[in-house]
């Protein structure tokens, strides 16, 4: 029925035996190594990745820190420009309060001057408004 032939069966088996150490050798091998090299390409992405992520994170966490920085010394330079318009506003006020003084003082004494002229000018006429006052009484 069936005649196995023992010469072909070994050699098909060899020829087997032989073309599949030429695809392990040719197609296997190198595919595998390409698999493990694109396995290797892809972990290093993905931890430059993670370190670019950190470097960012970094980086955001120096901007803020520059903007916060820079907060305080807009703060700083619109507070002292505050006390130096605060200081020059006084001083002119203070100024502006000595002069009046002055001016009212100045005031105060042509007040007191023109008091003592029109003082002694109603002294030095007395005697006339006597007599003019003696006049109209004796028409009365």
């Amino acid at each position: 029925m069936l005649d196995i032939s023992p010469m072909l069966l070994i050699s098909s088996a060899i020829i087997f035996l032989v073309v599949l150490a030429q695809l392990s050798r040719s197609l296997y091998q190198p595919l595998s190594k390409h698999m493990e090299d694109r396995e290797e390409s892809i972990k290093r992405d993905l931890e430059s990745a993670k370190s670019n992520t950190e470097d960012i994170d970094g980086l955001i966490m120096e901007a803020k820190n520059i903007i916060a920085q820079a907060k305080q010394e807009a703060s700083s330079i619109r507070e002292n420009a505050y006390s130096e318009a605060k200081a020059l506003g006084e001083s002119k006020m203070v100024d502006f309060r000595g002069e009046l003084d002055s001016k009212y003082n100045s005031f105060l004494n042509d007040l007191h001057s023109q008091k003592e002229l029109v003082k002694n000018s109603l002294i030095d006429n007395m005697p006339q408004f006597k007599e003019a006052l003696s006049a109209k009484i004796s028409l009365v």
